[in-house]
């Protein structure tokens, strides 16, 4: 799998910038920004604002979103915030709290 990936037990703290595709296992607090799709295992937690081209919520996101594409949020998915995406799909036992804006 290319790109950036936080494992699970591992935290970070701070800001967090890529070029490449995340994959969040852990946990991360602070800023989270990729030029590419970020996705958020089963396991995963962020507790920041979020940006990138694209976001796949399978754990929990608490802040806010854009994406230039699309937000997944999937089955036992969760996220709080207010979303500003040109998509969202929220699947059947996901969860979602916030404002959504598509106008993008």
């Amino acid at each position: 799998m290319a790109g950036t990936v936080i494992g699970s037990g591992l935290t970070v703290e701070g800001e967090l910038s890529s070029d490449e595709e995340v994959v969040v296992h852990g946990t991360v607090r602070g800023a989270l920004t990729s030029s590419d799709a970020i996705s958020v295992g089963a396991d995963g937690v962020v507790e920041s604002d979020v940006t990138g081209s694209s976001l796949t919520v399978a754990g929990q996101v608490t802040g806010s979103v854009t994406a230039q594409e699309r937000v997944d949020i999937q089955a036992g998915g969760r996220l709080i915030g207010d979303v500003k995406a040109a998509r969202l799909t929220i699947a059947d036992g996901a969860s979602f709290k916030g404002n959504v804006d598509m106008d993008v």
